[in-house]
């Protein structure tokens, strides 16, 4: 092993090189070194030459004050080895107010603690020995044990106190066989007489002082000769070795604890040397705080010395003592060590807990006998690796074990979709589920009465009590059962609540978990500061927040809701966008040499702006009514484009109508838990949440005027919030609650009328209830974060959190279809404005024709309006000559019923095709003479108007071609006509025939 020296000097190096553990500008050096306190530490150069403090005290405060005060010395590291160097440190260190820390092989005790000289003990700490004895039988609830001593002088004064602190413990008899390890008959003759005295009334054997040898020998003679008792649990109380450990001769079922290291002195020192560079990191932040506020003229290294000058007083020297980091520091500091966990205790002893293993000897999985590890003894208390412990062992004659799993009784709260309940069968047995009991009370006597009743062959509880649990934490509570080895009875809580303190006690869950009736509460059970500070909490299976709930109201759609399937901006680009096109159409019709313009290839029709508003207002809205389409290329592509444009916008404006013709679902608007409403309610502003719930306790640490007006609001549960909202009418506005049970009511809400509103606040968890110290907490927590990275709770969030959501049922459709006359009561609207515009319209035609037009006539400008409006061109360049014969051509058209084919009779008629009108030309007498004498024939289709010497695209006409084809037309007519009565001869004849045959075969047949 190496020397102090050489460990104290590896020590620091070890520390300097630590990154963070002190500032940049400090490191830590060993400046002196005390014979008389070191031990066999060699003086450093520096040091002051050794003497015989004990003989002479003033060579010893010389040697102190020179080397000590003068080097500025922050700490001393003694390994006294008596009690007068002890003594001689006491003295140091509470004359000059340095911290002492003395490395001792066994503690020394002292009359009173001194918090500036710790100790450090070598040895392992007797009381973490019986710490962890002690949580071995409360956690398996072996509360009778009896002692078993192989040393007379054994310290078990610290175990027998944590006993005697509860009332559960019941202590039996200490056996002492220390006298009778040296004769074989001696001992068996021992251990038969008490193994038999305790049997009825021990459960546990505990063994103090006692090595692996004299264990095995112990356990070897008693099962040689047959006097162990086979259900007694035995376990080894002192620390063990793991290399140590054997499985010859030795119980399964064997229960022992050593430790996870075996700390080195060279740990120790470095531990100690950690400790002294923690406490000046805090005296170097000290000292800069009262360099900076009080004496700023002395430099910053003075602060780390023990001396002050004379200018100074006693004040400056009493701050100071009270900044150094031996009043501020070393009393409360704990950091992991390499020895253990470092931890001062009792203001002048410096603990060094180790964690240690719990091992239990059991059989491997072909029947050999090996040591199991179960566990870990950790910051005080049990952490389990592996299932549950046995509660208790059987052995047979071929002395193999068979433990029995844990029973653990669960109380848990109906809350969808993490509990459900439901009827049990006729025969009281659930087909699925979990069976559990619904007692109304919490009353642990009443419980255990109905429990034991239902797991005895005689089952008389009521069948009204029965109840089929299942659910998300059901399941969770069965994949914890399975992994861990425990069967479990499930019951509901009796008051039906979560848990606050209320009347002086804890009520619901967290009261039956304090009061012992439950061991694990499973539910939605919200881990909050008041519950966490009572109870133990596993690790949070779901992670939720509080929302608040409100409840929507359909109203009518309103005059404009007809609009509302595309936004303003895309109704104002669709009809710009029209107008361009209509704008387009007109110009290529015009620069085209195929156009439909005079000057294209002089038709009769002109394609004008208003025809191409015409056509792109017939492909917007899809009428079918007659329109002149472009005839050049390019327009018949750009229409196309349009077509296409329509189409899209049409498709989307007709999918998005329904929806929003159904009408707007109103509903409170609440931002959050901040909303003014919720602050300051008015007008009857009702809202509340359950009792006793994690939601209550938050809004009234939070909101204490809030949570007393909600008061006369809140409910016992959550279905009866949900109730008082959908009521008609309504009992609440809104309600306060976890979001992960509000969205589940969502979710399956038939009539899709909740809906969560605001942002989420309060962000909690939910968690597994435990008693206070519950060595089971550690273990299911791990658990937990293990199914989270498996996937296990997703798929448990998917079971029974993948609902339909509300909008998207079918029904939701049928509804939406089904509208009235109050849903399009703005088309009615509507329509009524374009009657009224309509007239406006023609107004305004009346006044631009009786007006306007004549003026423009007047002017030789501003004439030619062809690419505008064809009727507007005729209107402007019409003669008065036309204008007196458009009465007679009107007569003419009304009497000769001439269909629209005849203008093609017409054009072919004509050779040369040059022109696209034709008209009558004749004198007016000659006209009235043709048509008495053809009244029957009709005639060719004439124009109103019967211009002289213009046609309709502007140009000059003949009037004897018109009248030439006139005649040519009357010449095919009646050839025509003669056709036709000749096939009408033949069929009057012909049906003479027929008729004259039908009445010869009447007559044969009579």
């Amino acid at each position: 092993a190496p020397s102090p020296r050489d460990a104290l000097l590896l020590a620091v190096a070890n520390l300097n090189g630590v990154s963070g553990l002190l500032p940049y500008n400090l490191s830590l050096e060993v400046v002196m070194a005390i014979e008389a306190g070191l031990g066999d530490l060699p003086l450093l150069p520096f040091s002051s030459p050794s003497a015989a403090w004990s003989n002479d005290p003033v060579s010893f405060l010389q040697s102190v004050c020179h080397t000590v005060v003068v080097q500025g010395v922050s700490a001393i590291l003694a390994f006294p080895q008596s009690r007068g160097e002890m003594l001689e440190l006491d003295f140091i260190s509470t004359a000059l107010r340095i911290p002492v820390i003395s490395i001792v092989l066994n503690e020394f005790p002292r009359k009173s603690p001194n918090p500036l000289h710790l100790q450090m003990s070598l040895e392992n700490s007797l009381s973490s020995d019986a710490d962890v004895t002690f949580s071995i039988l409360a956690m398996n609830n072996w509360y009778n044990f009896s002692l078993m001593l192989c040393q007379e002088e054994w310290n078990i004064t610290d175990f027998l106190f944590l006993t005697q602190q509860s009332s559960k413990f019941h202590l039996g008899s200490i056996i002492n066989i220390t006298a009778n390890l040296t004769s074989t008959s001696d001992l068996l003759n021992y251990l038969q007489l008490y193994l038999e005295s305790i049997k009825d009334t021990t459960s546990t054997i505990v063994m103090f002082g006692c090595d692996m040898e004299k264990t095995r020998k112990i356990f070897e003679i008693t099962t040689k000769f047959g006097v162990m008792p086979p259900e007694l649990h035995w376990i080894l109380g002192d620390s063990q070795n793991v290399e140590e450990l054997r499985t010859e001769g030795l119980p399964l079922g064997l229960i022992a604890h050593g430790k996870t290291t075996q700390s080195v002195f060279e740990h120790y020192v470095q531990d100690a040397m950690e400790l002294v560079a923690r406490a000046c990191l805090v005296d170097h932040a000290m000292g800069r705080l009262w360099h900076v506020n009080i004496h700023p003229d002395l430099p910053l290294s003075f602060f780390h010395l023990k001396t002050i000058p004379s200018k100074y007083s006693f004040n400056d020297l009493f701050l100071l003592t009270l900044l150094s980091p031996s009043n501020r520091f070393l009393a409360n500091t704990t950091f992991e060590g390499l020895s253990g966990r470092i931890k001062v205790k009792g203001s002048s002893i410096v603990s060094s807990e180790n964690n240690f293993f719990i091992w239990n000897l059991q059989h491997d999985p072909v029947g050999n006998p090996m040591w199991t590890r179960l566990g870990s003894w950790q910051d005080g208390k049990i952490i389990m690796d592996y299932g549950i412990w046995p509660e208790q062992a059987q052995r047979h004659k071929n002395h193999m074990q068979h433990p029995t799993r844990l029973h653990l009784r669960v109380v848990t709260l109906i809350e969808h979709p993490f509990v459900f309940t439901r009827d049990v069968d006729d025969e009281g047995l659930c087909p699925a589920g979990q069976l559990c009991l619904d007692p109304m009370t919490n009353d642990s006597t009443v419980l255990d009465n109905l429990f034991e009743t239902l797991q005895g062959g005689n089952d008389t509880v009521p069948i009204e009590l029965k109840k089929c649990c299942y659910g998300y934490c059901i399941d969770l509570l069965e994949k914890l059962a399975e992994d861990m080895n425990f069967d479990f009875d499930l019951y509901i809580v009796g008051d039906g609540k979560y848990g606050a303190w209320k009347n002086s006690h804890w009520t619901g869950l967290v009261g039956d978990l304090l009061a012992g009736t439950a061991h694990m509460a499973v539910t939605s059970f919200s881990i909050n500061t008041a519950r966490s500070q009572v109870i133990d909490f596993t690790s949070p299976f779901f992670s939720t927040s509080l929302g608040i709930l409100v409840r929507t109201r359909d109203t009518a759609a309103p005059i404009g809701a007809f609009m509302w399937p595309l936004h303003w901006t895309m109704w104002l680009g669709i009809f710009v966008a029209l107008h361009i096109t209509a704008v387009f159409l007109t110009l290529y019709e015009w620069k085209s040499p195929f156009g439909m313009t005079p000057k294209g290839r002089n038709r009769n029709k002109v394609f004008s702006f208003s025809s191409a508003l015409n056509v792109c207002y017939a492909i917007l809205f899809g009428r079918t009514a007659a329109i002149k389409p472009p005839k050049c290329w390019t327009g018949r592509f750009l229409m196309n484009l349009w077509a296409i444009f329509c189409l899209f916008c049409l498709s989307t404006y007709t999918a998005n109508l329904a929806a929003v013709m159904v009408g707007e679902k109103i509903y409170e608007e609440l931002s959050g838990i901040h909303d003014p409403k919720l602050h300051h309610p008015s007008q009857g502003f009702r809202f509340g949440t359950v009792r006793e719930s994690s939601a209550e306790d938050y809004v009234r640490q939070s909101f204490p005027e809030m949570h007393e007006y909600m008061r006369r609001y809140n409910v016992p549960a959550t279905p009866d919030g949900i109730a008082n909202l959908k009521n008609d009418p309504e009992k609440l506005d809104a309600f306060i609650m976890d979001k992960a049970l509000l969205d589940y009511e969502v979710s399956i809400d038939a009539d899709c009328k909740l809906l969560t509103v605001g942002k989420p606040f309060a962000i909690e968890g939910y968690g597994i209830g435990l008693p206070p110290n519950s060595p089971l907490t550690s273990n299911i927590s791990e658990l937990i974060s293990q199914y989270k990275s498996h996937g296990f709770m997703d798929v448990l969030h998917d079971k029974w959190y993948k609902v339909v959501p509300c909008g998207k049922r079918s029904f939701a459709v049928t509804e939406t279809l089904q509208m009235g006359i109050k849903h399009f009561s703005g088309l009615f609207v509507m329509l009524c404005i374009g009657f009224g515009l309509s007239i406006l319209t023609t107004i305004g035609e009346h006044i631009v024709y009786r007006l306007f037009l004549p003026r423009i006539k007047k002017k030789s400008k501003l004439k030619y309006w062809l690419h505008t409006s064809q009727r507007l061109h005729r209107a402007l360049n019409s003669s008065f000559i036309e204008d007196k014969r458009q009465p007679k051509t009107k007569r003419v058209e009304k009497r000769s019923h001439v269909g629209n084919s005849q203008h093609a009779v017409w054009n072919t008629a004509n050779p040369s095709n040059c022109h696209r009108k034709k008209y009558i030309c004749t004198d007016e007498g000659q006209n009235e003479v043709t048509i008495r004498q053809h009244q029957d024939i009709p005639l060719p289709q004439v124009r109103r108007e019967t211009p002289a010497s213009l046609t309709t695209n502007g140009k000059a006409d003949s009037l004897n071609i018109a009248r030439t084809s006139v005649i040519q037309e009357l010449t095919e007519l009646e050839k025509q006509i003669q056709v036709i009565k000749q096939e009408l001869q033949l069929a009057i004849d012909r049906k003479t025939e027929l008729e004259e045959y039908q009445r010869t075969n009447r007559t044969a047949e009579a």
